[in-house]
């Protein structure tokens, strides 16, 4: 991977993390704040998903009129539109981890700066559930999967 794409890689991790910390997004009690409909609703991240969706609008209507990507040789871009179990399971999954712990994975990876024990925690957890996953999928997976 050149050293231009690693760069513009970590630059947008690095505004990622920062407007994520602007918006308010690491601190679990803004996210269960929008999550509590029935209460005391807060509706920062309504505004910062929102934001992010416009702008990912934009840049990907600009990017379909490219020939190639601009870092890349080709755009990488999912063609499957199926809504199956698996997707269903794995929503249901993250929307449980998220509303009980009131952390979301990235505002949490964010957050580990802090070093609050709960932050900690979690993103470790989360660590060793993908980990749990990806030794999961590679006993289960059947040839057929494999080259779907």
């Amino acid at each position: 991977m050149g050293a231009i794409r690693l760069a513009v890689i970590f630059l947008a991790g690095v505004l990622f993390a920062v407007g994520l910390g602007i918006g308010g997004m690491t601190r679990p009690e803004n996210v269960v704040g929008f999550l509590d409909i029935t209460g005391d609703w807060k509706p920062q991240l309504m505004f910062v998903m929102g934001g992010a969706v416009v702008v990912y609008a934009i840049a990907y209507q600009l990017a379909k009129r490219l020939e190639r990507p601009l870092l890349a040789e080709v755009f990488r871009i999912p063609t499957r539109t199926d809504v199956d179990p698996r997707l269903l399971g794995g929503a249901v999954m993250f929307g449980a981890g998220w509303g009980l712990s009131g952390f979301c994975p990235g505002p949490a990876v964010v957050a580990t700066v802090s070093r609050a024990p709960d932050v900690l925690t979690f993103v470790i957890a989360m660590f060793v559930g993908m980990a749990l996953w990806s030794v999961m999928e590679k006993v289960t997976r059947t040839p057929e999967a494999a080259e779907a």
